[in-house]
């Protein structure tokens, strides 16, 4: 017996048990639909969020303060001491000591109460240089974003976030208008382009101000030189990682530290990107091996219901053995049944895998990766799942012996 009519004998005897067929697959069917989901969801989200990191920028590094570690031997976190400077910035700006440093854009923050008429607002203010434009790879929509003239006068002027814009003005043109925070009357320079709001903040709700004026009129701090951040853009992907290494070593001499007990840290957007996606691969795999258990299961049914098949079709096996077949024709048939069990049932499971990856986004407003690449494993694991589960009935029913199985009931 060819190839072809072990086929049509496996689909003739397949669908002569119609019921019993559908009810074996649905394991295979959910398991396959299953993983499919859980990792275009995985995919899908890594990429938005990549995405938005990249938008703010790929060649960014980050220098933030921490404070050294203490006469305990205890190291603060991030953030836990104010030991960065505008005078940091204005020596990793220079190309002599930072060739590999484009743009450099010291920065402070703060959430504040924006006020326009009877309309309050809280938003992120930012303190930055026209440098921080480039450098967090952001346009302008509307107007214009504040010059060196405005820093160096310490000019009452703001440029707002697409979200600030809506919240405070609505529909209408900010331009020109006036935005009061902490007392301060500001006037609208511009509107930066939107950039989308990521799982950790919304880039787009933030008023930028000079940080001239953000430090003198904003910051209540006596220390107007202090800065939370330091943002700074390499030439290009290749210069990152000697644009870290310049900055680095010029903030350990500027400081008089050591690598050691360094009251400062240095990240990478990159790095950021690096950690989302490894993240997201873990908990996508973890995922995944959840609802893989389904196929595990969906593959033990296609095993038991083989067995019984070959309980139901002694008398036919021995028959055929007494016409000729060989037990690895008998071998075949059974696995060649069981394979497509599993098939088929990985088939419609990648067809319902694909109506959620296309219904899903519309509820969930997240995106579903489903690749080509992933269909086809998703079918090769199914028929080899089938075909695994097939081994031991067929293997059982090749060693029946011809007359036993003419005697059986």
């Amino acid at each position: 017996m060819n190839l072809a009519e072990t086929l049509r004998t496996a689909v003739e005897s397949l669908w002569a048990r119609k019921m019993r067929s559908i009810l074996t697959m649905l394991g295979i069917l959910i398991g396959i639909a299953s993983v499919m989901l859980v990792v275009g969801l995985g995919q899908g989200a890594t990429a938005k969020i990549t995405d938005q990191i990249n938008k703010l920028g790929t060649n960014l590094l980050i220098v933030t303060p921490g404070s050294a570690t203490t006469s305990s031997g205890l190291r603060g976190g991030r953030g836990s001491a104010t030991t960065l400077t505008a005078d940091d910035a204005q020596v990793l700006a220079d190309p002599r000591v930072a060739p590999d440093v484009l743009r450099v854009a010291p920065v402070n923050q703060s959430q504040l109460s924006l006020t326009v008429g009877t309309t309050n607002w809280t938003s992120n203010v930012v303190g930055t240089t026209p440098d921080w434009l480039g450098v967090r790879n952001r346009t302008v929509s509307q107007g214009r974003f504040f010059t060196t003239d405005d820093l160096d006068n310490g000019r009452l002027v703001a440029v707002l976030g697409a979200t600030t814009a809506g919240q405070l003005f609505g529909g209408r043109d900010p331009i020109g208008q006036q935005v009061t925070a902490n007392g301060q009357s500001f006037t609208v320079l511009g509107v930066l382009d939107p950039v989308g709001a990521s799982m950790i903040t919304d880039e787009d709700d933030q008023l930028v101000v000079p940080r001239t004026t953000f430090a003198t009129r904003l910051s209540g701090s006596a220390n107007t030189r202090q800065v939370s951040a330091i943002y700074l853009e390499a030439r290009d992907q290749a210069s990152l990682s000697a644009a870290y290494q310049e900055v680095t070593t010029a903030l350990l001499n500027t400081h008089g530290t050591t690598l050691a007990d360094q009251d400062f840290q240095v990240s990478s957007q990159q790095s950021l990107v690096d950690t989302v996606q490894s993240t997201a691969a873990t908990l996508t795999l973890l995922l995944a091996s959840i609802a893989g258990i389904a196929l595990l299961v969906g593959g033990i049914g296609v095993m038991n219901i083989m067995l019984v098949s070959v309980s139901e079709r002694v008398r036919e096996i021995g028959l055929r053995k007494a016409l000729g077949a060989t037990p690895l024709v008998i071998l075949r048939q059974f696995l060649v049944e069981a394979g497509l069990l599993g098939l088929i049932g990985g088939m419609l499971g990648v067809g319902l895998g694909i109506a959620g990856a296309l219904t899903l986004p519309k509820l969930l407003d997240q995106p579903v990766a489903v690749s080509l690449p992933a269909t086809a494993i998703a079918l090769g694991v199914s028929l080899l799942i089938g075909t695994v589960a097939g081994v031991y009935p067929a293997s059982r029913a090749a060693r029946l012996a011809p007359i036993d199985a003419l005697r059986s009931e």
